[in-house]
């Protein structure tokens, strides 16, 4: 086997299998950020031999075992003659290592037994401890893609157009605040699951966010986070299948996700949703998502804000056109949802609902008390809304100083571009 096939196989492994493996390892050290560094270890030592020797019969064993023995040399570097290293020795069976043997080499098809219920649990648990409300945003999302995504610090940094070495600082200050904090690694009691809940929702959605819509950069799409965030919703879907609110979310990300095929050109340049060749939307991906919002609905407890927000992409879904579209039933949700989760970019997205069942007169207001209330001064997104809808209505020198502070405050160099063709339609 070449250097390159055996580091294939360990990233292929590695981000199938990672959030087992970590939460395997939290739950027999009762330490995270312990866990943490054993997997990454395991890791580490599986670069080395597995292009060399070969790739185990049961891979994920093997780096569970390695992390298990490196677990003991912890303990033993720590006076681990407690009860916890004992206990983990005694169910590897390593009498060795109890009398200060050196640990044997891993058995390269070591077969270890996954309890599924206990692997879901473990999984479970290790999405609310990198998503624990200790943490700040950032830490909660770079936590979450590194042990539960199985994604590098560098494929992280990459994602976010950030430095390396600020993504390995965020980890590093996570695992501490979550260690200082003595947060246990569990699955919270069923009174604190679905106030936990949010915070994880609202990672994946973030993540999500970054990827359908880049907020920096010169790509409009990042496909492997999005794809990450769709993974990791319905790995969520499939522990926790009593909630609405995840297979809501989980309906979102894959109605917004079907249009990603039309949504660039062949440059990579923005196509707006007018101009859109709906034929090239992932039908496949759209039938996942109704049938996410089915289920939602089936609950009987009314949707969420992700799953009224998968209500309206599915508005679009089904639509054959712009023109087709059922306007005043999204009216009608983005209003149900901004009374449900007020925000200013959900009034944002109203007024351009009620443009296009209602004409720009009548969504003009709502975009200026927006302006006036100045909650979105920093975005790009209200100028470019009020500049279109100025454009509409033939107030074109108004229009033209819309689209230039939209230009002005644009991050992303593909959506920039758009608002600049704009801008220069006008004149």
């Amino acid at each position: 086997m070449t250097d390159h096939t055996g580091r294939e196989a360990v990233a292929a492994v590695w981000r199938i299998e990672s959030a087992r493996i970590v939460g395997a390892l939290a739950r027999y050290t009762g330490d995270f950020a312990l866990a943490e560094d054993l997997a990454q270890e395991a890791l580490a030592e599986a670069l080395v031999n597995w292009p060399r020797e070969g790739v185990p019969r049961n891979p994920a064993g093997w780096l569970l075992t390695v992390g298990r023995r490196r677990a003991i040399d912890a303990f033993r570097r720590r006076s681990a003659r407690d009860e916890r290293y004992a206990a983990l020795a005694h169910g590897l069976g390593e009498g060795g290592a109890l009398s200060g043997a050196e640990p044997a080499a891993p058995d390269p098809d070591a077969e270890v037994l996954w309890d599924p219920d206990q692997i879901d649990d473990d999984v479970l648990a290790l999405m609310f401890t990198a998503c624990h409300p200790v943490l700040s945003p950032e830490a909660r999302v770079a936590l979450t893609l590194r042990v539960v995504g199985g994604l590098t610090s560098d494929e992280i940094a990459r994602a976010f157009l950030v430095p390396t070495a600020t993504v390995q600082a965020r980890i590093t200050r996570a695992k501490k605040t979550l260690g200082a904090a003595r947060v246990p690694f569990e699955v919270p009691p069923a009174r604190d699951r679905r106030k936990r809940l949010v915070s994880v929702l609202s990672v994946i959605y973030v993540i999500f966010t970054e990827g359908s819509s880049a907020s920096s950069g010169d790509d409009l799409l990042r496909l492997d986070l999005a794809g990450e965030a769709q993974r990791l919703a319905r790995v969520l879907a499939r522990l926790v299948p009593d909630e609405p609110e995840v297979f809501g979310l989980l309906a979102l990300l894959e109605l917004t996700a079907a249009r990603f095929p039309a949504r660039t050109g062949p440059d990579g340049e923005p196509v707006l949703l007018e101009h859109q060749d709906r034929r090239r939307w992932d039908r496949a991906a759209i039938r996942r998502g109704r049938a996410a919002l089915a289920r939602a609905e089936r609950t009987g407890r009314g949707l969420g804000a992700y799953g009224l927000q998968a209500a309206i992409a599915e508005c679009h879904a089904v639509a054959p056109s712009v023109d087709e579209t059922d306007w005043e039933r999204v009216v009608l949700i983005y209003e149900a949802l901004g009374r449900l989760a007020p925000n200013p970019v959900v009034d944002l997205n109203r007024a351009v609902a009620v443009s296009m069942a209602h004409g720009p007169a009548a969504a003009l207001p709502i975009v200026d008390g927006l302006a006036a209330a100045g909650t979105l001064a920093n975005s790009h997104l209200l100028p470019s809304v009020r500049g279109e809808l100025l454009a509409r209505l033939g107030r074109a020198g108004e229009a033209r100083a819309e689209f230039g502070e939209a230009v002005r405050l644009c991050g992303n160099e593909r959506e920039r571009k758009v608002l600049e063709g704009k801008l220069a339609a006008l004149g």
